[in-house]
Parts: structure tokens; sequence; C-alpha cells
């Protein structure tokens, strides 16, 4: 199992990739400087879109720091500046259909979310973490089988992690076992104002539980 990623050497050359998104993210933090003690999101394109974040969650600040088309290996790297430079109150991450995507293992993604974890704990140390599950994509029909056994091993891991999982795939499956559309974009792989929603009731839940908003705690 991976535990961190290297930032020298041959490795860093597929990082490159990331470098100017990060460098936005600097820069943002120079002209505006985030919010002290917030809820962090992290990940891949599901939590960079997910725009309406502050009417979400408007009893909380929050910062969005997801970036399209990542993988988890891409935030453990570049895991010191978008966390290391908030230390915020609790963090929510959506990342790992990429990964399987691209042709890694449910394995290979399970040993990455715990090198996640490693990171997280180094920066942030023992705040609340979620970890949202991989969601059934319209448009990654064929890929539902690895997406289910990545999601039972990262359950796993975040069980043994102190890490909470969050699973939105089966309430974003329909009668037939398949992705349900509603939930969905046109491209079948984004989430829509109501796939939004869903995310929100189960963030908001989770966060009621750990004493982080008033309100009853979703079961």
């Amino acid at each position: 199992m991976f535990d961190q990623v290297s930032p020298s050497g041959g490795e860093a050359a597929e990082f490159i990739e990331w470098q100017s998104e990060i460098a936005a993210f600097a820069a943002i933090d120079r002209l505006d400087p985030a919010p002290a003690d917030a809820v962090l999101f992290v990940g891949s394109s599901s939590i960079r879109l997910w725009h309406t974040l502050a009417a979400d969650f408007p009893e909380l600040p929050t910062i969005n720091r997801g970036f399209g088309g990542s993988e988890i290996a891409d935030s453990v790297y570049f895991a010191e500046q978008l966390i290391g430079s908030y230390r915020p109150r609790a963090i929510v991450m959506y990342a790992g259909g990429n990964d399987l995507a691209d042709g890694k293992s449910p394995e290979q993604v399970r040993d990455a979310f715990g090198a996640f974890v490693t990171q997280a704990r180094r920066w942030a140390g023992e705040a609340p973490f979620a970890y949202l599950s991989i969601k059934p994509n319209l448009s990654r029909r064929r890929q539902l089988p690895q997406i289910r056994a990545a999601n039972a091993l990262i359950r796993a891991c975040a069980q043994e992690r102190g890490v909470d999982f969050l699973d939105v795939h089966h309430r974003m499956l329909g009668a037939d076992g398949e992705a349900d559309p509603r939930w969905f974009d046109v491209d079948g792989l984004h989430l829509n104002a109501a796939g939004y929603a869903l995310w929100t009731g189960e963030v908001r839940g989770w966060l009621a539980k750990r004493g982080l908003l008033q309100g009853p705690a979703q079961q």
C-alpha cells in the first residue's frame, strides 16, 4: 500500500498537468484569503463543479479545491497545497472514478485513498473527514463492477482509518440497479441540480452528526 507520493524524480512528471490549477488556487488565496476553520471540499470535477457550496452550507465557511479530471494520487501529491494551506475544521472528498476510468484496479484506488488519508492527517490532524462513495455514472456503466469493488475496499479502509464513508452510490441507483438518470447532467457523468441536492443532504447530515451543524443528523 503506498502511503505517499514522492515530489521528486520521475514521478513528478505525471503531475505537471495540474501545476497551473494548483497555482491558480494560490493566486485566488492571495487576492481573497480563504476563510479560517472552513469545511474543505477536495477531489475531482464533481467537487469542482459544486458551484452552490456557499448556498448549500450557509452556516459554515467552505472552500472548494476540486480540480477536474484528477485522480486520488494527484490530491496526494498536492496535499500540502490543498490541505496544509487551510488547516480545515473538516474535509469532504470525492474522487476515484477517474482512477478506474484510467485503468486503475479497485485495490490501487483503495491504496491511493489510504495515502490521501495519511496526508490529510499530516496537514489537518484529526479533523473530521468524510469520503463520498464513487457514484454509478450513466456514462460508465461497464465499470459498475469495478466501482462497487472499489467502494467496498475504500469503505473498509475508511473504517480502519477513522474516516466516515458516505454511501451516495446506492442512493443514486434506480430500481434496475443501474444509475438513475434523474441525478445526472446530459453528459451522464456529472451531477445535475438534483444530484447536488442529494449530496448536500448527505453531507449536511454528516456535519450534523459530527456536531458541526445544528439540527438532526441523517440516519
